[in-house]
């Protein structure tokens, strides 16, 4: 007997597939096997495979950047608001991020909440980076390196991917926030 499934465990499969075998992956077969359902349970929840796609990249976006930035923008700190938003942008699901990336390129409506995310992440940024450093070009570039660390870690095709790098570059971008050097380099564009 197949085993009983919630809608959350359908976006959970989801980005997991996105996450193991990239844009190209993601169908409802893959989907329903990981589960161990039938279609017929995909379909009391979803009425077709664009509402659920939709309905995925929404979950995605309000799981893994608003309520990731609500809960964030409760701490005082800017320091520490950079901090963990870094600690939990390198704590992101790379493989489905970098997929839903691609995914982006060629769908509309799916690039249309990429940009919306991009947004969001790169506006907190620069909230908390001008607290800092009290001059929005500087906050900006600031912003711009960290979304461009990320992003560019998601995309580059060069394995293995090593969480120790990340972490070690991440702290460089921090450690020039914290030095003080962050501003000669912004200032010298």
């Amino acid at each position: 007997m197949a085993s009983v499934v919630t809608r959350q465990s359908y976006f959970d499969a989801g980005l997991d597939v996105l996450s193991d075998l990239g844009y190209g992956g993601l169908k409802l077969a893959e989907v329903c096997n990981r589960l161990g359902v039938t279609t017929g349970s995909f379909y009391h929840y979803f009425t077709s495979w664009s509402v659920y796609t939709q309905a995925l990249i929404a979950h995605w976006r309000q799981a893994r950047t608003v309520s990731v930035i609500d809960v964030i923008r409760a701490e005082p700190d800017p320091r520490r608001r950079l901090g963990t938003l870094i600690r939990e942008g390198l704590a992101l699901p790379h493989g489905a991020e970098g997929a839903i990336r691609v995914w982006s390129a060629i769908d509309a409506g799916v690039h249309a909440v990429q940009a919306a995310v991009d947004r969001q992440r790169f506006d907190f940024l620069v909230e908390s980076a001008f607290e800092i450093l009290r001059n929005e070009h500087q906050a900006q570039v600031f912003a711009s390196w960290a979304l461009y660390l990320l992003v560019g870690y998601e995309q580059a095709a060069l394995p293995p991917r090593s969480n120790g790098d990340i972490e070690w570059i991440a702290d460089q971008l921090l450690n020039a926030l914290d030095s003080g050097r962050f501003g000669t380099l912004a200032d010298n564009d």
